[in-house]
C-alpha cells in the first residue's frame, strides 16, 4: 500500500486535486467556505462549510462530474504572493481562511496563493503546473468534521479523495478498497457471529462463543510459547489508588485518558496500563543478581477513555487486553534480552504470515520523565540491540513513550497494510520512581534496568487485524468451526454422519442436518468460511471412509478416517 505523504509526485498531485475539489464545489455552490485541504497517507480531504446543505452520494457524483469539467478546460495553476492586508481583504468574506491568515506568524509578511481560472486559495503549495494533470482521481467518501476538530465548534463536511498519474494506478487502487472492505472486520464480526457492539457500552466490545474460542486458541499459544521462553506468569487488580499512579507518573501524563471512582473517600483510577501493578509484584520480594533477567508476563485489562467519534469497531475500544511483560535485568543483560525478545517475536509473527518492519521511537519533546542522558543511553542500546538482531530500524524521532524510548512492530498483512502492534520500551525511569533494587555478587543493592513489551498489544485489536488478514477465514487451528459434516441424504447418510461426528470429538466440528439440498449446505459452508467439509454419501457409508473438501478448493478427496485425523492434526499442531 503506498502512503501519499511519502511520495513527492502524488503528494503534490493530491494537493492540486483538494483544489479541484474545492473549486469545483464553488462552482456548485456558491455560498461554500473552505478550511483546510491536507495530503493524507491514502490522499486528500476538504473541510468545507455548506451551510444547512448536508452532502449526499448524488452530490459526490455532480462534485465528481464538475471536476472533470474543470480539468479538461486545462486551466494552468498560477502561484502568486500577496501581503497579509491583501490576503485579508482578498478572503474577507471567507471566516476560515481569514482565521488562518490572522493565526500565521507574525514575521511571514508574504502570503502565498494559486489561481486556476476563476478559483484562488491560500496555499503554501507546491502544486503541479496545470489542472489538465489532474486526469484520474476518485472522491471516495464524505463524512463530518468539526472546526479545528473541537467539538465545541460548529460541523463541517469533509470530503475525500485520491488522485494518480495513471488510470491503472487509480483502477488498482480502487480493486484494493473493493477487496479491504469484503475484509471489514466490523462486517466479518457480525456475519461470523465473532463479536458485537452494544449501544449500552460503545467502545467495549462483547464477544460471543465463536470470537471466544479465536481468542482463547490466541491466549494459549501466547501462554505455551512464552512459557518456553521462561515467563512467569501474574494478574494484578484492574483498579489501584491514585497514589500509585502519581508515583508512575501516568497521573500527570495520562490523567485525561483514565477513567477514576471514590472508595473510601479516596480516589482510585481504572489501570490504563498494566506497569505499575508489574512493579509492585516485583517489589513484593527480594531478587538477585542470579535471579536475572526476571520476565514476568500478564494479560492484563486495560481501560482508557477514547473519544467516542475514535471508536472503530476492536480497532479502536476503551477496554482492552494488553499481552503485557515486564522484563527485569541487569544493564549488562540488556542487548542480549532485546535480541532474543525481537527473535521471540519474529518466530511469534511468522505463525500468522505476518511480514513487519522496526522502529525506533526517541525521547518526546516535552511529556517525558528521567534524565536527558539516560534516554541518549537508552536510545542508543535498543537500536544496537537491533542491528545485533540482524535488522534495520527507522528513527522515529519524539514519538517515544513519556517513560523511555521504543521499538515498534509495523506488521503487514496478507493486502500490505501496516498495523502497529509489537513494541519494546526499555525503561530505567520507572525502576528508579518504584525504588527498585537486586543484590549484586558484591552484596550491594543495584537498580535494575526493564523492559515493557507486547507482541500481539492488544487481544481485541490482533483480533481484528487478523480478521481482515484471512478475510475472516481463519487457519484450522483458530477456526471456530473447523470441520463440518454434510450428510448427501439425512434418510440414509445422517447416521453414519452422526457417528463420524462422535469420532472427531478432539476437534471442533458441526453437523448441518438440515433438509436442505447438498449444494445450499455447501454454498452455506463455504459462506461460514469453514476450513474442512465433510461430504458424507452412500460411497462413504459404504465403505467406512470420508471425502473432504478444502476451503477454496473444488476438488474431493476420499480417505480412511484415521487418516483423516491425521492429517487434521498434523495441520492444527503445525499450525499450517
Amino acid at each position: 500500500m503506498i502512503n501519499i505523504k511519502e511520495d513527492e509526485r502524488l503528494s503534490k498531485l493530491n494537493h492540486s486535486c483538494a483544489h479541484l475539489l474545492a473549486q469545483a464545489v464553488k462552482h456548485l455552490y456558491p455560498e461554500a467556505k473552505f478550511w483546510v485541504g491536507p495530503v493524507i497517507e491514502d490522499g486528500f480531504y476538504y473541510d468545507i462549510d455548506l451551510g444547512d446543505k448536508v452532502i449526499t452520494d448524488e452530490d459526490i457524483v455532480k462534485i465528481e462530474k464538475e471536476m472533470k469539467k474543470i480539468s479538461k478546460d486545462g486551466k494552468r495553476i498560477v502561484r502568486h504572493e500577496i501581503s497579509k492586508d491583501e490576503a485579508l481583504e482578498m478572503f474577507k468574506d471567507d471566516p476560515y481562511k481569514i482565521d488562518l491568515i490572522s493565526r500565521m506568524d507574525e514575521n511571514e509578511t508574504v502570503i502565498s496563493c494559486y489561481t486556476q481560472g476563476d478559483f484562488t486559495d491560500l496555499c503554501r503549495g507546491p502544486h503541479v503546473d496545470t489542472v489538465k494533470e489532474l486526469k484520474y482521481f476518485k472522491l471516495l467518501k464524505f463524512s463530518g468534521a468539526y472546526w479545528k476538530g473541537d467539538k465545541n465548534n460548529k460541523m463541517l463536511q469533509r470530503i475525500y479523495g485520491i488522485c494518480f498519474d495513471k488510470e491503472e494506478d487509480l483502477n488498482e487502487y480502487l480493486n484494493f478498497l473493493e477487496e479491504a472492505k469484503k475484509r471489514d472486520h466490523k462486517k466479518l464480526g457480525k456475519e461470523l457471529d465473532l463479536f458485537m457492539i452494544s449501544e449500552y457500552g460503545p467502545g467495549f466490545p462483547f464477544f460471543l462463543p465463536n470470537g471466544m474460542i479465536v481468542r482463547n486458541e490466541l491466549e494459549n499459544f501466547w501462554y505455551k510459547e512464552h512459557a518456553k521462553e521462561g515467563y512467569e506468569f501474574i494478574k494484578t487488580p484492574i483498579m489501584l489508588n491514585k497514589e500509585l499512579w502519581e508515583l508512575s507518573g501516568h497521573w500527570y501524563n495520562y490523567r485525561e485518558n483514565m477513567y477514576t471512582s471514590e472508595i473510601d473517600e479516596k480516589t482510585f483510577a481504572i489501570k490504563p496500563m498494566n506497569c505499575p501493578g508489574g512493579m509492585l509484584v516485583y517489589k513484593n520480594s527480594l531478587h538477585s543478581y542470579k535471579d536475572l533477567p526476571l520476565r514476568i508476563g500478564e494479560l492484563g485489562q486495560v481501560h482508557r477513555h477514547e473519544a467516542s467519534g475514535a471508536l472503530n469497531g476492536l480497532f479502536r475500544v476503551r477496554t482492552f487486553t494488553q499481552d503485557d511483560a515486564h522484563i527485569f535485568m541487569r544493564e549488562d543483560q540488556i542487548e542480549e534480552e532485546v535480541v532474543r525478545l525481537i527473535n521471540f517475536i519474529d518466530r511469534m509473527y511468522k505463525v500468522f504470515g505476518l511480514t513487519y518492519d522496526i522502529e525506533l521511537s526517541t525521547r518526546p519533546e516535552e511529556k517525558f520523565i528521567g534524565d536527558i542522558e539516560i534516554w541518549n543511553k537508552s536510545e542508543k542500546a535498543l537500536e544496537d540491540a537491533c542491528h545485533a538482531a540482524g535488522h534495520d530500524c527507522k528513527i522515529n524521532p519524539g514519538d517515544g513513550a513519556f517513560y523511555g524510548p521504543k521499538l515498534d512492530f509495523h506488521i503487514k498483512d496478507s493486502l500490505g497494510r501496516v498495523w502497529q502492534c509489537g513494541t519494546i520500551q526499555l525503561d530505567m525511569n520507572l525502576p528508579e520512581r518504584f525504588d527498585l533494587t537486586y543484590v549484586d555478587s558484591d552484596g550491594s543493592k543495584k537498580r535494575p534496568v526493564m523492559l515493557h513489551r507486547v507482541i500481539y498489544g492488544s487481544i481485541e485489536r490482533f483480533i481484528g487485524i487478523l480478521i481482515e488478514h484471512y478475510a475472516g477465514a481463519f487457519p484450522l487451528w483458530l477456526s471456530p468451526v473447523q470441520i463440518n459434516i454434510i450428510p448427501v441424504n439425512n434418510e440414509y447418510h445422517l447416521e453414519y454422519a452422526k457417528k463420524l461426528q462422535e469420532q472427531l470429538s478432539d476437534y471442533r466440528v458441526s453437523l448441518d442436518d438440515r433438509n436442505e439440498k447438498l449444494g445450499y449446505k455447501l454454498r452455506e459452508s463455504v459462506a461460514k468460511k469453514i476450513p474442512i467439509t465433510l461430504i458424507i454419501g452412500q460411497k462413504e457409508v459404504d465403505s467406512n471412509t470420508v471425502s473432504y473438501r478444502l476451503l477454496g478448493s473444488e476438488e474431493t478427496k476420499t480417505v480412511s478416517l484415521d487418516e483423516f485425523k491425521d492429517y487434521v492434526t498434523n495441520r492444527i499442531n503445525n499450525k499450517k
